[in-house]
């Protein structure tokens, strides 16, 4: 099969031949059609720092993916061949504490797929069927089921806290922030507001329906209050950036007893004013992927039960080319400009 191949611990990826991958006896084996390009294959790509301190190489990369089941070991007893799917990227040991206590997000045992075990960047891709969602909604196109993924951890990340009539902070306009402006707006957010640098992705913000898109280069977010005509701070903030000023400025437009869902990594230490944290009574709670499998549950639901919200989700891929042209699809995520970009696994 053809793959994007990591072959040693350095930068880049090569696309080659590699023998097709097997299924055990609880796997799933899925030929894959569309994958999603993440920031973590970015960070894969190029062999950063953090690169490096966590991947074993050789290695295929790619965990957003949609694609048809072809294969299923002896001991699978729900999905069928044929079925097309999703997969959730995290695959879990189901015997430490939190695993056992239903809450397997929290599995300190972790192995990623596409990180820690070969991924989708490939022609086909085996995981286990606990790992497997099935769509049985016929409107979830390739390209929509390749970003169920990210679309997972902007639904985690906006529905930590109750939603309705609260006015909402999103920072960071990248494709997560831009999928959490329709998730808020669903679960009946009154404002919001959304803060980037990149004209383009504040453009898509605003077609995605959000209140107000900050340029934070030209307006500060106490402004943008002002322009919303809130009289006090956001009751809810969604850290997506990462950005070591997203997080203070944002602490410092909150209410009193606000809620902040963190789910951008920094890249460096943030000094936090954490007398204001204590004495505004703030709640901070970080974020990693996505409930399992509650959050899957609340995608399929939302995307089925509205209309809207399904186009707006939809919208977020703004690119879509063929896997034998992976490097322009990696230098279009890397301008960081656009949406979501798609690579279509069945164009070789």
């Amino acid at each position: 099969m053809k793959a994007l191949y990591k072959s040693g611990p350095h930068a880049g990826f090569e696309l080659v031949d590699r023998p097709e991958p097997e299924a055990g006896p609880s796997d799933v084996k899925i030929r894959v059609m569309t994958t999603g390009i993440c920031g973590t294959d970015l960070h894969i790509q190029s062999w950063d720092a953090w690169a490096q301190s966590i991947i074993e190489t050789p290695l295929i990369a790619g965990h957003e993916f949609y694609g048809e089941v072809v294969e299923i070991g002896e001991d699978v007893r729900d999905v069928k061949v044929g079925d097309r799917v999703s997969g959730e990227g995290h695959v879990v040991c189901g015997i430490c504490r939190n695993c056992r206590a239903g809450r397997r997000q929290m599995c300190i045992h972790t192995v990623s797929v596409g990180v820690q075990r070969d991924g989708a960047f490939a022609e086909y891709v085996v995981i286990p069927e606990t790992n497997v969602w099935v769509h049985h909604d016929e409107s979830v196109t390739p390209e929509l089921g390749a970003i169920f993924d990210p679309f997972g951890n902007a639904v985690h990340t906006a529905l930590s806290f109750p939603l309705v009539g609260e006015d909402v902070l999103i920072t960071g306009a990248g494709p997560i922030g831009l999928m959490a402006i329709a998730v808020a707006r669903h679960a009946g957010a009154r404002k919001i507001a959304i803060t980037d640098v990149s004209a383009p992705r504040l453009e898509l913000a605003r077609q995605m329906g959000v209140d107000l898109a900050v340029d934070v280069s030209k307006m500060r977010v106490r402004e943008a209050q002002q322009e919303l005509g809130m009289r006090e701070g956001f009751d809810i903030g969604l850290e997506m950036s990462g950005h070591p000023t997203a997080l203070p400025e944002m602490i410092d437009n909150m209410n009193h007893g606000g809620r902040i869902a963190m789910l951008g990594l920094p890249s460096q230490s943030i000094d936090i004013d954490w007398g204001k944290v204590v004495t505004h009574m703030l709640t901070l709670k970080g974020i990693y992927g996505r409930e399992m499998f509650e959050t899957w549950y609340a995608m399929s639901a939302m995307l089925s039960s509205n209309p809207a919200l399904h186009r707006s989700i939809s919208a977020v891929v703004t690119d879509k080319l063929s896997a034998a042209d992976w490097e322009k699809g990696f230098e279009i995520a890397r301008a960081g400009t656009g949406g979501k970009v798609v690579l279509d696994w069945t164009e070789l």
